[in-house]
């Protein structure tokens, strides 16, 4: 097992890494919370968006060349408006906001640092581009849903731990369609934030 965590900054490896990246996303947001049913299509056209973005930053963890795990994290003025308006209206200045996007890894990889090495270059990133606060968003589910596990993985503590809370109120609304569902439908994304 060789495992190796690097940022992908060539435009043309980026590229070619997205067909990995997006069945890792699809593989990692079935579960819970997220309950994604999400294609391949999307994912790719995803991905290529994101990285055509000024600052986006791609972190890679491959074991033996086989893409195990990614981080991304690009500017917040760079991002969609059910981003930024939530932030405007709570009296945050976005442009001094690096927004991290997502950081999916597979199961048998948990446990090895490799989620603080994730959080370390997109930190380094953030403030390299001027940024001098970082948040990301984390879906909201009832207690109560049926398709909760019975002791489903809580990443509040590492969130914490890294220096990141939650803002009281601060909330934005996302589609996606769930597992068994026909339809997209919306869903509560909380966000957590620290100073860098």
């Amino acid at each position: 097992m060789t495992i190796r965590v690097r940022s992908l900054t060539d435009t043309q490896e980026r590229h070619a890494a997205i067909p990995a990246l997006s069945d890792l996303r699809i593989r990692i947001f079935r579960g819970w919370p997220y309950l994604y049913d999400g294609t391949a299509d999307y994912e790719a056209a995803y991905l290529a968006e994101y990285m055509s973005e000024p600052n986006a930053v791609l972190i890679v963890a491959t074991d033996d060349d086989v893409v195990i795990g990614a981080a991304t994290a690009s500017p917040m003025a760079g991002q969609k408006a059910e981003f930024q308006l939530p932030l405007l209206d709570y009296g945050l200045d976005v442009a001094r906001i690096f927004y991290f996007g997502e950081s999916v890894l597979l199961p048998d990889y948990h446990g090895q640092g490799i989620g603080h090495q994730f959080f370390d270059a997109r930190e380094a990133a953030a403030r390299a581009a001027g940024a001098d606060q970082a948040a990301f968003c984390a879906v909201v589910r009832p207690p109560d849903h049926p398709m909760r596990p019975d002791a489903p993985r809580d990443l509040a503590p590492f969130w914490r731990a890294r220096g990141y809370a939650p803002l009281e109120g601060l909330t934005t609304m996302l589609k996606w369609q769930d597992l068994g569902d026909a339809v997209e439908s919306p869903h509560q994304m909380q966000f957590w934030m620290r100073d860098l």
